[in-house]
């Protein structure tokens, strides 16, 4: 701040006429404003505060006091104090054990600050008095008048405000101290008390004074209001219990007394620690449950509900293991791979540790049949230190089946959330909605849009069961639900989860998770030991090629659970030396192979492509073919295709029959030429425009006469004026082409980003090619090799 200099003649430059400024020590206030005519003892606790006392006191003991805007800061600066305080003499000192200092302060005068000198070692200020604004007339004194009366009030219902206090007000005869006074002494902000400090004008000054201090006394009145209540319900409450006690011994005297499981019941909820609402439906339950003959149907209806409703759990939680890097071994430990999911959980994991009250994340596991995904969400509850729930939802089409049945009905329960969560017996497990896509819908409802409730954040904290009829927290479970397809589940609910997927696993995956996982659990489940059966990873190998095909490993732990029980009968029937399963043993076991890399066999003429598909369970080959026959220039399309698949293999006829010069076919090939394009596996249904590039190299291939790579398969959308389009599903589709021994893989430059969810080993065996138009597919296409394929101006090739 730029300090100002007195004139010669002691006028500061720059600064209203009146007064002559003067610099003084400044004390910095919290929580409080002082003011002129008031006397008031300081605690000096700060270091830069005592300095500016002793100089006080050394020079001429008066100081300027000004406010701070926010108490909380230590070592304030000039832009933390307001512009306008009061200049006091320092009356005494007193020298306090620790160090500090208190100090009795009379206030003199308002002072404006017009500039700081310094701000160490302790602040100093050019300070001016300044004086009152003030005119006689009716109104002022009137105000007087009606603050006094206000004030007298005030006294009768604060604590804080004493006879003293009145009589102090009551014999002010200045105007602008009885403002001065009245703010010193009531309990309002110190930014109240600021802003009368701040008005020169003292019939402002009233005015604001009355409008605060009648502020005051009507909140002094409400709660004076609120407390007279307050006792009128505690004696009446007592005039109750005075009552209930005389009831029982009345009942007692003529043998009505209640029973033992009535006064039981009652014990059972003062412990349950019910939210308020709760408590209130069971002491009603219970009171009609007491007025009802045991032998009724309805005492058993009334008797059942209340002990769903004491048993649930409102207030009890475990508490969450927050140690990120214990979370992450538990993970690790039961789960190889699936970074994505870790990756989530932990992340969790750290906003709870920083954030104790946050909301539990509804989380959805998408991926194919085998992959892990119910198994995981039991590994995220460990890792966390919390209960486990599992319900399947699979099949339910009763709308009950979610929110319970009303207790009107004969044998009504809850529905199977509030089931799970008086099983998990607290409010926090991890609760785990299986199959959250195969729920269906019918006459008697919908289920998936009673799930909307359970699974929104926003309002899952007073979830409503029709058999509790209470509201129940669900706001602190963690919800995991899973499904194989994501378009089945209706889009609102959709929309309220977390999607995140789980691809199919790769070989490597499949043999790192058959060694630290499936074979030590085979053996266990069979009774042998690791001493009397290992398995070659060569044997593990051929298994997971050989004998299975699939994106997850159910079938690879039924295989392995085949191999141990044919070990097991050899060990029982009396073998006892160790068995070691090597890729010649595999036969004996579990018979003769079952799959075979059929690419490079069935790729042997021209007219044959390999698309990739992505299934419900994973991604797969796609086998095209195509032949022409004498006709009249039809296309012949079956193997169960549909609409949009039938419109691609369309196109890319349209746009070969376009380009037939460029490509070096007869321009006229379609007026003598039936072609028919067929689609193995005929039974099952196959649709989408992802096989556009597939379908035309097959039609490529089958009019030019040449054979299509059989170590490349591929993938995108085709257009009419020859550009590949984008398409879904590539990395489960690259991990078919793994699977299946595919080398090289064509897919749409735009999907280049979708690789990068591709795992390193996979890109290291794979060569991609990324294209944009179909030009670049043929060159592609029709190469013998790997090393042969050169792109036109150059290739857009990434591995």
């Amino acid at each position: 701040m730029t300090e100002q200099t007195p004139d010669r003649a002691g006028q500061q430059k720059g600064s209203p006429p009146g007064r002559v400024p003067e610099a003084l020590p400044v004390v910095p206030l919290r929580n409080a404003v002082f003011f002129p005519r008031q006397a008031m003892p300081l605690a000096i606790g700060r270091e830069t505060t005592l300095k500016a006392v002793d100089e006080a006191v050394n020079d001429n003991s008066t100081i300027a006091i000004i406010a701070q805007k926010d108490p909380s800061v230590d070592v304030p600066t000039p832009e933390d104090l307001y512009s306008m305080g009061t200049v006091g003499k320092v009356l005494k000192t007193f020298n306090l054990p620790d160090g500090s200092k208190s100090i009795l302060v009379q206030g003199l005068h308002r002072a404006r600050i017009l500039s700081y000198l310094q701000q160490t070692p302790y602040l100093r200020a050019v300070v001016q008095q300044v004086d009152d604004e003030f005119t006689e007339d009716l109104e002022s004194e009137a105000l007087a008048t009606t603050i006094k009366n206000v004030f007298r009030r005030a006294v009768e219902l604060s604590p804080d405000l004493t006879v003293e206090h009145l009589s102090l007000v009551q014999n002010m005869q200045d105007l602008g101290g009885l403002a001065d006074v009245v703010a010193s002494l009531i309990n309002v902000t110190v930014g109240e008390k600021q802003e009368i400090l701040e008005h020169i004008n003292v019939k402002r000054r009233l005015e604001r004074v009355h409008y605060i201090l009648t502020k005051l006394v009507q909140q002094l009145e409400l709660g004076s209001k609120i407390q007279s209540e307050v006792q009128d319900e505690i004696n009446r409450s007592q005039r109750e219990f005075y009552l209930r006690e005389q009831l029982k011994a009345i009942q007692k005297e003529l043998g009505e007394e209640e029973g033992v499981e009535i006064r039981e019941l009652r014990e059972q909820v003062a412990k349950a620690n019910l939210p308020e609402e709760a408590r209130s439906v069971a002491e009603k339950e219970i009171d009609r449950l007491s007025k009802m003959h045991p032998s009724s149907a309805e005492y058993t209806v009334s008797r059942t509900y209340l002990d769903w409703l004491i048993n649930l759990p409102w207030s009890i939680a475990t508490e969450d293991n927050l140690d990120i890097a214990q979370a992450r071994s538990v993970l690790d430990r039961d789960h190889y791979g699936l970074e994505k999911v870790k990756k989530r959980i932990l992340e969790y994991l750290a906003v709870r540790k920083l954030k104790a009250d946050m909301k539990g994340p509804i989380l959805c596991f998408v991926g194919p049949p085998g992959v892990g995904k119910t198994s995981l969400g039991r590994s995220i509850a460990n890792a966390l230190g919390r209960k486990f729930v599992r319900i399947s939802l699979g099949g339910v089409h009763d709308e009950a089946e979610i929110r319970g049945h009303r207790r009107t009905y004969i044998g009504a329960l809850p529905g199977r959330i509030i089931q799970g969560m008086k099983k998990a017996g607290v409010k926090n497990p991890v609760f785990m909605l299986d199959e959250v896509d195969k729920i269906g819908m019918d006459f008697r409802g919908d289920p998936s849009s009673a799930l909307l409730e359970v699974l929104d954040p926003e309002q899952n904290n007073s979830f409503s069961d029709h058999y509790i009829e209470v509201p129940f927290d669900l706001s602190k479970v963690m919800f995991i639900t899973t499904a194989n397809m994501i378009e089945p589940i209706p889009p609102a609910l959709r929309d309220r989860m977390e999607i995140i997927e789980i691809p199919s696993y790769t070989e490597d995956e499949k043999l790192q998770i058959a060694k630290k996982y499936l074979v030590p659990k085979q053996l266990a489940e069979h009774g042998l030991s690791p001493e009397l059966l290992t398995f070659d990873d060569a044997a593990l190998h051929m298994i997971i090629a050989a004998y299975t095909r699939e994106a997850g490993v159910r079938t690879l732990e039924r295989r392995i659970a085949d191999v141990c029980r044919g070990v097991a009968r050899e060990v029982a029937e009396g073998k006892q030396e160790p068995t070691r399963i090597l890729p010649d043993d595999l036969v004996k076991y579990l018979g003769q192979q079952r799959f075979f890399p059929e690419v490079a066999e069935r790729i042997n003429k021209p007219g044959i492509a390999t698309g990739l598909a992505w299934t419900p369970v994973g991604g797969d080959i796609l086998f095209i073919e195509a032949t022409k026959m004498k006709g009249r220039g039809n296309l012949i399309l079956t193997g169960q295709l549909g609409d949009v698949m039938k419109e691609s293999a369309q196109a890319a006829l349209s746009y070969i029959a376009s380009q037939a010069k460029e490509l070096g076919i007869d321009e006229s090939f379609r007026e003598n030429v039936d072609i028919h394009v067929h689609v193995p596996a005929g039974a099952v249904p196959k649709d989408g425009p992802s096989a556009g590039v597939a379908l035309f190299a097959a039609l490529a291939s089958l009019l030019t006469g040449k054979v299509v790579r059989n170590d490349l398969a591929m993938t995108g959308e085709i257009t009419l004026r020859g550009a590949v389009l984008p398409v879904g599903g590539i990395k489960e589709k690259v991990l078919a082409a793994h699977r299946a021994g595919i080398k090289a893989v064509i897919l749409p430059e735009r999907n280049k980003q979708d690789l990068e969810e591709v795992s390193q080993n996979v890109k290291e065996e794979i060569t991609f090619y990324l294209v944009k138009e179909i030009k670049d597919v043929l060159q592609i296409i029709f190469s013998t090799s790997l090393k042969e394929q050169q792109l036109s101006p150059e290739p857009t090739a990434a591995t």
